[in-house]
């Protein structure tokens, strides 16, 4: 290489967790440049090297084709003195030694490759409640620390086996480098506390609880949830009495977008919504005569409907021919359970069956509840999916304290 250059790039922001790594990895490949890129607790750190205008390139398409669920807050590009005798690029071990200022990912929703692989019957990871790679899957409800690595998250126990180590490590796979990667064969795994011999797949188990017309305790990203028939006005009184949560409005998972529109209108700003990565609860007006219980939402010409946003999700939705109440699990104005033990103990007077799985939950998400109006999204209620992602404005505001609740 002739009078080579060499850049030091830093990107802040959701830039860590959504596969940044490996697409600076391929492109500066692509561009037959060296270097290194790594996580930091400051952001994703770019040491690169090769002719001028070919770093120019570099530095304009990682801005302009950086993968689409990232957010570059903060970009610096400057001159570092060149390394002879380089001749990779390689991603290297990350630096948590500084001050912490990078932004943490929200939990995102299973992507269509990911569900392709469940649905896949000759595949590894048929049926697996856990799959996900650098494009979804959990994110801030399993991370304890930054940088945004399998030891800083709930997923350090779980110690890949060759093949996912093979996906892992392979900068052609979607999911190299991503963190929560796992499979039947060495990731986390689902009981449900009415399998029997006849009946041993959980997920099937904890369906038939809800089409029984019993309430189900499913462990799901943000702590547990409590489901039931959404067309069964008796187990939805039954769960209002148990929670103690007499009038106010719960939320409806729907198999899919389809099912959806035959309850509610649906429009092309809604329809996105319940389509994000956010996955959100999204509030949709009720068509009249739909066999939705009204116990649902008493008084409200709104509903509150969601589709299925993990692979445990969508698996359980599968067997069920119908909506289903999805609401937080817990008593009314008490935290989400989150740890097993913890479920069985507070829920065991609400739920009639628990689905659990073993990977812990590092923090309470509950669902994000927003609308679509003439203005844009309106966040009722900004959790999962959303939550921590910065609010970017506009223009320049003061100081602002934001406190949760107590």
């Amino acid at each position: 290489m002739n009078n080579p250059s060499r850049k030091a790039i830093v990107i802040s922001g959701l830039v860590q967790g959504v596969g940044f790594r490996p697409f600076v990895y391929r492109l500066a490949n692509e561009l037959g440049l060296t270097g290194t890129v790594a996580n930091t607790a400051k952001g994703v750190v770019i040491h690169v090297q090769g002719p001028a205008l070919e770093l120019d390139v570099f530095y304009e398409r990682v801005l302009q084709e950086k993968p689409a669920v990232s957010h570059v807050q903060r970009s610096t590009c400057k001159d570092i003195p060149t390394l002879p005798g380089e001749i990779d690029f390689i991603i290297i071990s990350s630096n948590s030694t500084d001050s912490k200022s990078v932004a943490i990912l929200p939990d995102l929703a299973t992507c269509p490759d990911c569900l392709a692989d469940v649905a896949q019957p000759d595949g590894r990871r048929h049926n697996y409640a856990f799959t996900n790679c650098t494009n979804c899957g959990p994110r801030f409800s399993i991370i304890n620390d930054i940088p945004y690595d399998r030891p800083n998250t709930e997923m350090r126990n779980f110690i890949q086996c060759p093949a996912c180590m093979a996906e892992y490590t392979n900068p052609a796979d979607r999911r190299f480098h991503a963190q929560p990667n796992a499979c039947p064969a060495c990731g986390p795994m689902l009981t449900c506390d009415t399998t029997t011999p006849s009946q041993p797949d959980p997920i099937a188990a904890g369906a038939e609880v809800i089409t029984r017309g019993h309430i189900l305790a499913l462990k799901g990203l943000g702590g547990y949830q409590l489901l039931c028939n959404a067309t069964n006005p008796s187990a939805i009184v039954r769960l209002r009495t148990r929670k103690h949560r007499p009038d106010k409005p719960m939320a409806v998972m729907f198999p899919d977008l389809r099912t959806v529109k035959g309850y509610c209108p649906v429009s092309a700003a809604e329809s996105a919504l319940l389509r994000s990565v956010a996955a959100p609860i999204v509030l949709l007006k009720k068509r009249q005569g739909s066999q939705l219980a009204d116990a649902i939402a008493p008084g409200n010409p709104y509903l509150g409907a969601m589709l299925p946003y993990t692979p445990l999700h969508h698996l359980l939705m599968a067997h069920i021919n119908h909506p289903v109440v999805c609401t937080s699990g817990n008593l009314h104005d008490e935290p989400i359970a989150l740890d097993n033990d913890e479920a069985h103990n507070r829920l065991a007077n609400i739920a009639d069956a628990f689905l659990d799985h073993n990977r812990p939950i590092a923090r309470q998400l509950d669902d994000s509840v927003v609308r679509a109006s003439i203005c844009g999204t309106q966040y009722l209620r900004r959790a999962r999916g959303y939550a921590p992602s910065p609010v970017y404005l506009k223009r320049k505001m003061p100081n602002i304290l934001a406190v949760g609740a107590t």
